[in-house]
């Protein structure tokens, strides 16, 4: 049985696609929890407790930049593997959301810096509410990238099964 670069990059993918979903449903969960921080009405009124919610909200920006820049390269890298095993149709579905990736990553705060979720910005109501829609779209691309490339990678194997028993 022979063994092709494309289905290496579709069994490869889909490791790293089912990661790139953990890192959005993680991402899911930090905006509904800043949401749900935003919201307490309760705890806005304590100072002690004020301090609690800006180190919590700190932390949980800072974690969200940190899966930022492994989830472009990932998705890049899909693009480059795709582009070189000739599987255009796969890299023509995968283009829309590179070049997001790409305009969002240049279109970062104007101060310079790498930081996307600046925790000051991200508590506006319309820039969270964007950032949780964004990572719901990207969830579902992501759930049916994977069962396409699960559905290719059988497609090729059984291909390369059929032309190993001519």
């Amino acid at each position: 049985m022979a063994f092709t670069f494309a289905a290496f990059c579709y069994m490869l993918t889909l490791v790293l696609c089912a990661a790139l979903i953990f890192f959005v449903i993680w991402q899911i969960i930090a905006f509904d929890e800043l949401r749900t921080d935003f919201k307490n009405p309760i705890d806005q009124s304590n100072p002690t407790r004020a301090r609690e919610r800006i180190l919590n909200i700190e932390r949980i920006c800072n974690l969200l930049r940190r899966l930022v820049v492994p989830e472009y390269s990932i998705h890049g890298l899909f693009c480059l593997m795709f582009m070189c095993a000739g599987e255009w149709v796969t890299l023509g579905l995968n283009i829309p959301l590179l070049f997001y990736h790409l305009w969002r990553f240049l279109h970062r705060p104007a101060d310079g810096s790498v930081v996307m979720y600046d925790p000051v910005s991200v508590m506006n109501a319309d820039i969270l509410n964007y950032c949780q829609k964004e990572s719901w779209c990207k969830l579902g691309f992501y759930l049916l990238s994977f069962f396409y490339y699960l559905y290719r990678s059988v497609q090729i194997h059984n291909l390369l099964n059929e032309v190993s028993l001519r």
